[in-house]
């Protein structure tokens, strides 16, 4: 079965910029398509930013596609895994995969995007919507 849609919205540590060993799947199975932004809203957890839909913000990243489509449930569910989409009874999600509208290269996809699934309630907001900007600052 074909997905409805093979690209990937990446606006953390899956980011080229961050040089996560977790890129390594991104690097193996997608192929970069261009910065891209969506509708949502950044919040700094720390170690790691959280993203949530809204239409008052706007979040950048990078839209990727999938290298070869029968790879895609692979790819994905290794990404499922290392965001916490699947997780012990019991336990809450720490991320959902959900579909979004991404703008990239002056048209609109449908994207897969990794939203948190918990409360951004204390956590500070990454006014720029840029993370890997936000994070190089805090560091700097």
């Amino acid at each position: 079965m074909t997905p409805a849609t093979c690209h990937l919205f990446v606006y953390g540590s899956l980011r080229r910029g961050f040089h996560h060993p977790a890129y390594g799947y991104i690097r193996d199975h997608f192929d970069f398509v261009g910065d891209a932004t969506v509708k949502g809203r950044l919040y700094d957890l720390g170690p790691y930013p959280a993203a949530i839909p809204d239409d008052g913000g706007t979040i950048i990243g990078e839209l990727y596609t999938i290298r070869e489509v029968g790879q895609f449930s692979w790819a994905m569910a290794q990404l499922d895994d290392y965001e916490g989409v699947c997780c012990e009874d019991g336990e809450t999600p720490e991320y959902k995969r959900g579909s979004t509208r991404a703008q990239v290269n002056g048209e609109e996809v449908e994207a897969w995007i990794y939203w948190y699934a918990r409360s951004v309630e204390g956590f500070p907001v990454v006014a720029s919507g840029d993370v890997l900007e936000y994070f190089k600052s805090r560091q700097g």
